[in-house]
């Protein structure tokens, strides 16, 4: 069981881990927690780049489990990225972090609004935390790219 809880521990401390990380920002002198900066690159949508910060509890076996992100257009995005995303409306999760050894995960995930021609992107927390689920939301709309394709127009007949 000793080993078991050491290759847990380990295995979630390989998982925070990440070359993603572009910033850094201490909370002052007196506590041992840090805000830390990620860029994430959509896998399917590559013209699609997000920011996602949050704050990291050094030596303690949980992480707290509010986050920000900020998504925008860095690249093309094209129509064929499109049809590759699943567009179920709960979408797809297109990054996940270890937030604690007690299978507390910051999850991001991609969601199509077809209608508005959106990409949504969510971060939230696995884990309920002072009666909440913590989330933030990030869009970035498809106008003005190879991908955005104009609205139908209906016309009435009325006679």
């Amino acid at each position: 069981m000793k080993k078991f809880m050491l290759a847990v521990g380990f295995s979630t401390l390989l998982l925070g881990c990440s070359d993603n990380e572009v910033g850094d920002v201490s909370l002052g002198m007196f506590t041992l927690k840090d805000i830390k900066l990620n860029t994430l690159v959509d896998p399917i949508v590559p013209g699609v780049t997000c920011h996602i910060a949050s704050v990291e509890a050094n030596l303690s076996l949980s992480d707290p489990s509010d986050s920000s992100i900020a998504c925008r257009q860095t690249g093309e995005i094209t129509s064929a990225m499109i049809a590759q995303i699943d567009k179920s409306k709960s979408g797809e999760v297109v990054f996940k972090k270890s937030k604690s050894i007690f299978f507390k995960t910051m999850k991001v995930r991609r969601i199509y609004d077809a209608q508005n021609q959106t990409l949504m992107y969510l971060s939230y927390a696995t884990k309920e935390t002072s009666g909440s689920f913590k989330h933030s939301l990030s869009t970035v709309p498809l106008w003005g790219t190879k991908a955005y394709t104009a609205p139908q127009i209906i016309l009435k007949n009325d006679g």
